[in-house]
């Protein structure tokens, strides 16, 4: 691999990474505190260390191989759920796929949509994904009992339906075969689970599957991939089938990178091939999107899926129907599909409007409240005009902003319907299963998660939320926090060292881009840079006489603490700048703090002590 691993054998040059502190904005913290990394080695074998990789487990995560995915057949109930769906298919009895109406559900729909229609051309599958605003989150019984009507003998749920018990009975009185795929948060005991035909869950309590992180379309690729070895009689795939599996990586690696699930094991295998067949699309749904998206085909990475794809494939489903982005992806038709695109990235612009409108409002009332000074841990909001489609996001955005948990909820009549999200290190949704006597319902993940109640009841939320989040966090919780993957000297930032950390991706969850923490003082005044002097540049000069240019992105209104000839401490991520055909590194700032001159930090609000 590159480049090459070594072992220094003179211990004496270990050291430890310092133990973090403030700074302006954040709280620093090593990226492995428990590892001591010999501060010999170059900067890129540092890093790799750091981030517990060596010369046995290094090549194999930068070079991440299809072979290494696990077997499908570990999965609970798989091989149950895909002869069932194989056995409709030889009987002619209509299959219909219950999807999620974001990004992971209509990517795992296509998934098996495609996947049946290879098997058989001429099966009757259909698809159905319930509507965000009328019908909400998960499988429920008057979809189940109007699908049972309209013909289906088997409804295969993806990104949905772990906890959907009533519906499981309703679709067994029914003499329907429920099959759920699903990857949120299962039930700790295996008899809560509901009572469906078959349960394809890979954190099942009963299960073996080693890997428990895969989103709703990675589980659905997992049952598409069985679903073509079942067929063929053994355990290879027909050429065609597998072929298709192989396209079918750049969906999953959709859901799986929307999802916001870490990029670790087999996700990182899912999302590095993914994006290799998103760069080729042979999908004329996925050209068209991401033409519409502006994107040059070999420009499509983690960054580009997460903040141009899958925005315009969710703007439907959260002020529309989510069944215009599944056409989408399952659409033969260059033509319709190009019309598809361009309605999506339409509605993905009146999303941005919508969602800055309320972003406004939720700031003011969550000031006005009393929400966002110290003491208070926590932001509970409700709205009758809020669009209940967009309020996941402007919780993310407040998150963002004033760094903790935060709930925003749309009352309509005597129901309120809301999402909510977190920070680092707080179980969202363990405090919502505090609150669970507040609520209707309510579901997800650690940090993400949605929930209804009655408008009498919400009250009661608000207080019992508070009081939990205000006992279980501190004011130091609610600094954000920056991880640092190991010290460097400015000289250490090549283009060639860049390049390689490079080699690290996909970035996301679980495997961030890189983080140095750099030392040097700051050479002349910054430049401002943004029409409105939003963002700026500096040059920071080492010790060892090397200077680089370092881009500041939003930090215009901070520019007072990098003043001429200051000694500073900064955070940055190496990236690499093409300009005119020439190529340098060029970091970009994630926090500073500034140091006297005996290298200490100076200023209360970002000291270096180890009570900071």
């Amino acid at each position: 691999m590159t480049p090459g691993w070594r072992t220094e054998a003179g211990l004496d040059h270990r050291r430890e990474e310092p133990s973090g502190g403030r700074g302006l904005t954040r709280r620093w913290v090593p990226r492995t505190p428990e590892r001591v990394v010999p501060a010999t080695l170059p900067l890129v074998e540092r890093v790799l260390r750091a981030r517990g990789l060596d010369d046995t487990t290094g090549p194999a995560f930068l070079d991440p191989s299809l072979q290494t995915m696990h077997d499908p057949g570990l999965l609970p109930d798989i091989d149950k759920a895909a002869r069932r769906i194989l056995d409709a298919l030889t009987g002619r009895e209509r299959v219909v796929i219950y999807g999620d109406y974001d990004v992971d559900g209509v990517t795992a729909s296509a998934i098996l949509i495609h996947m049946i229609r290879a098997i058989d051309p001429d099966a009757d599958v259909r698809a159905y994904i319930p509507h965000r605003i009328d019908e909400g989150y998960g499988i429920n019984a008057d979809a189940i009992a109007q699908l049972a009507s309209d013909g289906a003998r088997v409804i295969l749920s993806v990104d949905c339906g772990i906890t959907a018990v009533e519906p499981a009975l309703v679709a067994a009185r029914l003499g329907v075969d429920l099959i759920i795929t699903d990857h949120h948060n299962p039930p700790a005991v295996l008899a809560d689970l509901p009572a469906a035909y078959a349960v394809v869950h890979p954190r099942r309590p009963d299960s073996r599957y080693p890997f428990g992180d895969l989103c709703g379309a990675g589980v659905a690729y997992k049952l598409a991939w069985r679903l073509a070895t079942m067929h063929a009689g053994g355990d290879k795939a027909s050429p065609a089938c597998r072929s298709l599996l192989i396209e079918l990586l750049g969906f999953a690696a959709l859901g799986t990178i929307a999802d916001i699930v870490p990029l670790r094991d087999e996700n990182r295998v899912i999302t590095r091939h993914g994006l290799r067949q998103l760069a080729r699309p042979r999908n004329e749904g996925l050209h068209a999107l991401i033409h519409a998206s502006g994107l040059d085909s070999d420009k499509v990475d983690a960054e580009a899926v997460g903040f141009r794809l899958a925005p315009r494939l969710n703007a439907v489903g959260r002020l529309g129907h989510a069944r215009e982005a599944l056409e989408l992806l399952t659409e033969a038709s260059g033509e319709r599909a190009k019309e598809l695109a361009e309605m999506l990235s339409s509605l993905n612009e009146e999303r941005r409007r919508v969602e800055r409108s309320i972003v406004d409002e939720a700031c003011r009332m969550a000031e006005e409240a009393g929400m966002t000074g110290p003491g208070v841990r926590a932001i509970v909001l409700a709205h009758e005009g809020w669009h209940p489609g967009v309020v996941g996001i402007v919780c993310s955005r407040l998150v963002e902003k004033y760094g903790r948990p935060t709930v925003l909820m749309q009352r309509d009549g005597d129901m309120c319907k809301g999402s909510g999200r977190s920070i680092e290190g707080f179980n969202l949704h363990g405090a919502l299963e505090h609150c669970a006597a507040h609520l209707d319902r309510f579901g997800g993940h650690d940090m993400a998660a949605g929930m209804a109640c009655r408008t009498d009841r919400l009250d009661g939320f608000t207080r019992s939320f508070l009081d939990y989040c205000n006992g279980m966090l501190t004011d130091d919780d609610l600094i954000p926090v920056v991880r640092y993957d190991t010290e460097a000297d400015i000289a250490e930032l090549g283009v060639r060292e860049a390049q390689i950390l490079e080699k690290l991706a996909p970035f996301g969850p679980g495997n961030p881009r890189v983080r140095l923490l750099v030392r040097g003082r700051v050479c002349g005044q910054p430049r401002m840079l943004g029409a409105r002097g939003d963002h700026l540049a500096f040059q920071l000069g080492s010790t060892s006489g090397s200077a680089a240019r370092i881009v500041a992105w939003g930090w215009g209104d901070k520019a007072v603490y990098i003043r001429p000839g200051e000694m500073i401490e900064a955070i940055v991520e190496p990236k690499l700048s093409t300009w005119n055909g020439s190529t340098r590194v060029e970091p970009v700032l994630a926090d500073l703090r500034v140091l006297g001159e005996t290298g200490m930090s100076v200023g209360q609000r970002y000291s270096v002590g180890a009570d900071a």
